[in-house]
């Protein structure tokens, strides 16, 4: 049964929504009897929450998502440093770490005027088509950087970058530069600019500015994004590395 309800929590990635029972089946490949029965646990349990005849995850999901150690705790460290960032650009910024071929988005921090976007808290988006997906793929070594070239990269819109010899040479870039650039490859009308954010030598998460196109400005934009990348990777320096 635990395999069952997992298979059913399953069917909410990347984007979570709501689903009816009939839904819920199908796309768990469940029978319906099986289906109600897992489902009136998972509810009980707080897991998953109805509305009439919709189906959504529950809260204790996100409480017990939030308390995971290391993606609480890099986000609690993280998290002044994505301040100064948006309080020195005015535009939104993202921090997200890498879970296999995805970013997952730890934090968003946005004013009311925010562009829109596919982003959010604990959503996750192809590695290829986000700026810190980039940021994080050019530092996680070849292995991971071959097989993602090896397969059809994945297309949110026509900017996607699905030629991987293109691709490559962008990440050779950002081995250079230590900066990662996305032109409206997630999103009409958005580009980003991020940088890795290192413990030690290993990449372990990255941060993105998010501005509307016609105001991106990498050159303005780049020293604040560098700055908060850079302090966030002291702090996370392991004691005996920071001399």
């Amino acid at each position: 049964m635990l395999d069952k309800a997992v298979t059913l929590l399953n069917v909410y990635r990347p984007a979570g929504g709501s689903f009816r029972l009939t839904e819920l089946a199908a796309r768990a490949n469940l029978s319906k009897t099986t289906t109600f029965r897992v489902v009136g646990d998972l509810v009980r349990l707080g897991l998953l929450e109805r509305e009439g005849e919709w189906y959504r995850l529950g809260g204790t999901l996100f409480e017990l998502g939030s308390l995971v150690p290391r993606r609480h705790d890099l986000r609690e460290t993280a998290l002044p440093f994505l301040q100064d960032l948006f309080e020195s650009t005015r535009q939104t910024v993202h921090f997200g770490i890498r879970d296999n071929r995805d970013v997952v988005y730890l934090e968003r921090i946005h004013g009311h005027d925010a562009v829109a976007l596919p982003s959010r808290i604990g959503g996750r988006l192809p590695l290829t088509c986000t700026a810190i997906g980039k940021a994080l793929l050019a530092f996680s070594g070849p292995e991971l950087a071959d097989a993602v070239l090896a397969d059809p990269l994945p297309q949110l819109t026509s900017y996607s970058i699905t030629d991987p010899v293109r691709l490559r040479t962008a990440l050779e870039q950002i081995q250079i530069s230590g900066l990662a650039y996305e032109e409206q490859e997630a999103a009409l009308g958005v580009s980003c600019i991020a940088a890795p954010v290192f413990s030690g030598a290993v990449a372990v998460a990255a941060l993105s500015v998010a501005v509307p196109r016609e105001q991106f400005r990498p050159a303005h934009l780049a020293p604040a994004v560098r700055t908060a990348a850079l302090g966030l990777s002291r702090t996370l320096r392991p004691p005996a590395a920071r001399g």
